[in-house]
């Protein structure tokens, strides 16, 4: 079974890190090589790391926590929300706006004006806006529908988060910290790990490797979950 992972693991490019000129030191655990000059990482320390980041995801599914998947550059923004989707969890895919989680009582007022927008034809003032009102307010809710879409039913604070990239997700990271919210997240060799509770040394960058590593931990989620049937 161990094996079967590795090798899809590899498969999806896992194994390539950064530009060995770019390596963090603190990830030196996790990498086995340089080659052609690019870090090599260990997968097999990254299906150990996998292993345990899922078991912890899905303990929190198991008693109903509601977990936030965040990856905002392009690559990762399908396959962060599948994932999330997928599991009956939340994500952020398009950008973490500063103080999604230490200001989250002014995300849940932008929150409620995206409610009020899409029920704005049911306003008395409906009829009487111009075309001009009504487009500014269409350009408006596309914009907050961008950015709070999957966290506008989420209602509180998450009990962890999943991050696709913690060096570009920095803000995320430094958010969670503050307020002691564990972060689990794939960390690339240019990065550092002992800024995250949960980290999975791999591939940032390329898409089957993001979708790969998301799905491992999204299957874990649904066995664990009460609420999500698996498809």
């Amino acid at each position: 079974m161990i094996n079967d992972l590795v090798t899809q693991l590899v498969e999806a490019g896992v194994h390539y890190g950064h530009q060995s000129k770019k390596w963090h030191p603190k990830m030196k655990p996790y990498l086995l090589q340089k080659r052609g000059g690019i870090h090599i990482i260990n997968v097999e320390e990254t299906v150990k790391c996998l292993d345990k980041a899922a078991a912890f995801l899905g303990e929190l599914a198991g008693k109903n926590k509601k977990i936030l998947f965040v990856g905002c550059k392009r690559q990762a923004q399908e396959s962060v929300r599948q994932a999330a989707e997928a599991c009956g969890q939340f994500y952020v895919n398009h950008r973490w706006l500063g103080g999604m989680l230490t200001n989250f009582e002014t995300i849940k007022g932008s929150i409620k004006r995206l409610n009020d927008l899409e029920n704005i034809e049911k306003s008395p003032d409906f009829k009487s806006m111009s075309k001009k009102e009504l487009a500014s307010l269409g350009r408006e809710r596309e914009k907050l529908t961008r950015n709070l879409a999957g966290i506008r039913d989420m209602g509180g604070l998450p009990d962890a988060l999943v991050i696709v990239d913690s060096a570009r997700e920095s803000i995320a990271v430094a958010e969670a910290t503050r307020l002691g919210i564990p972060v689990v997240a794939i960390v690339d060799s240019n990065a550092d790990p002992g800024k995250i509770d949960y980290p999975i040394p791999g591939n940032d960058d390329a898409i089957r490797s993001i979708r790969v590593l998301l799905q491992n931990l999204a299957d874990q989620i649904i066995a664990n979950s009460k609420d999500v049937v698996p498809a």
